[in-house]
C-alpha cells in the first residue's frame, strides 16, 4: 500500500461570500473586530470568523481513502479544524465520493472518507475549516490509495457479473440486529448468534450496522471496519453504517467493542469467515477480527450474551 501522503498546508484565508450589507448574519458583511448581534433581537448572537481555503487535489484512477487525523484540541472546538470533499464545480464527472459521516464533514477526530476516481486523472475540492489564532489548527491529512485502476475494475467486474443460482432462501429473521451490504446481493439482516453472509459464495461484505439493544446507549455499543493492514476505519455508533456501497470495496474485517453501560449488562463474541475459505474467531469485545491474509470479509457471526445479574439471576 502505498505510503500516506500529506496534503497541503492552508496558507491564505480564502475569501469571504458576496453579502451585501445589512445582510444580519451575512459573514461576508460583518468586519472581523466586529462582534455582532443577529438581527430579531437575540442577545448574545455573535459571528466568529473562520479561516477558509480551498485547494484542488490531483488523483489517479483508483480508490482512495482521505483521513483526518486526530486532533487532541478538536474535541473542545467543535471538531475543528474540519474538512470537506467535494467534486470541482466543472470536470467532477469521474469523481465519487462517500462519506463514513452521513454529513459530508471531515472532523479532526479521525474521521475518512473514500474516493472513486474512474478513467483518468481527476481533481477534487478540498476545503479547510480552520480557527484563526489557534497554533495547531491547520489538518493533518492522509491520502491512502486502497484499490488501482485494475483492481477496481475486477472488482467492478465481479459485482456486475451475473450471480450464481441461489440457494434456498433461509427464513426472515424474527429480529434483524445486524445488516450488512453484500456484493451482487444487497442489503442482508441477521440476528445476534447467526451468520451474515455465506461460506464460500466469494461474494464479499461492503459494510455493516448492528443495533444495540433497546436497554444501553448506541454510543456504549461502537464498531469499526477493517480497511487494510493495521488500519481501521473511524468508530462509528451503534445503528450507523461502517463501510461502503457500490464501490467495490471489500471489509477485510471488523472490530466491535462495549463500553460503560453496554459493558457492564452483556458480554460480547464475533467470528468471521473470509473469500479464498481462512475463518477467525470468535474473538472477544475490542479486539480485530481478521485473517492472517487480509482477504475480503465473506460473512460474519455476533453473539451478544447477557451477563448475569448479582446473585446470579441472567438479564433477560
Amino acid at each position: 500500500m502505498p505510503a500516506p501522503a500529506q496534503a497541503p498546508a492552508s496558507t491564505q484565508t480564502a475569501p469571504r461570500p458576496g453579502a451585501k450589507r445589512g445582510d444580519g448574519l451575512g459573514i461576508g458583511a460583518v468586519p472581523q473586530q466586529a462582534q455582532p448581534q443577529a438581527q430579531g433581537g437575540i442577545a448574545g448572537a455573535q459571528v466568529d470568523e473562520l479561516k477558509v481555503t480551498g485547494h484542488l487535489m490531483t488523483l489517479p484512477p483508483g480508490l482512495f481513502c482521505i483521513i483526518n487525523e486526530i486532533n487532541p484540541a478538536a474535541s473542545r472546538n467543535n471538531g475543528m479544524p474540519g474538512v470537506r470533499i467535494s467534486p470541482p464545480p466543472v470536470g467532477g464527472q469521474n469523481v465519487e465520493i462517500s462519506g463514513f459521516r452521513g454529513d459530508g464533514w471531515l472532523s479532526a477526530e479521525g474521521d475518512a472518507t473514500l474516493v472513486r476516481i474512474r478513467a483518468k486523472p481527476s481533481q477534487i475540492l478540498v476545503t479547510i475549516y480552520q480557527l484563526p489564532g489557534e497554533a495547531s489548527s491547520a489538518p493533518r491529512l492522509q491520502v491512502r490509495q486502497l484499490l488501482g485502476p485494475e483492481e477496481m475494475a475486477n472488482g467492478q467486474a465481479a459485482a456486475a457479473a451475473p450471480a450464481p443460482a441461489p440457494a434456498p432462501a433461509p427464513a426472515v429473521p424474527a429480529k434483524i440486529n445486524l445488516v450488512a451490504h453484500i456484493q451482487s446481493r444487497g442489503d442482508v439482516g441477521a440476528s445476534f448468534g447467526e451468520w451474515l453472509g455465506e461460506s464460500g459464495s466469494n461474494n464479499w461484505i461492503e459494510g455493516f450496522a448492528i443495533n444495540a439493544p433497546a436497554d444501553i446507549s448506541p454510543a456504549s455499543f461502537t464498531y469499526q471496519a477493517v480497511l487494510g493492514r493495521g488500519w481501521l476505519s473511524p468508530w462509528v455508533e451503534a445503528g450507523q453504517y461502517c463501510g461502503s456501497r457500490g464501490m467495490a470495496l471489500p471489509l477485510l474485517g471488523l472490530r466491535i467493542r462495549l463500553s460503560g453501560e453496554a459493558a457492564e449488562q452483556y458480554d460480547i463474541s464475533y467470528a468471521a469467515s473470509f473469500v479464498g475459505g481462512a475463518k477467525a474467531g470468535p474473538v472477544g469485545n475490542d479486539e480485530t477480527c481478521e485473517a492472517d491474509t487480509l482477504a475480503p470479509l465473506e460473512a460474519i457471526q455476533v453473539t451478544l450474551t447477557p451477563r448475569a445479574r448479582k446473585g446470579g439471576r441472567a438479564k433477560k
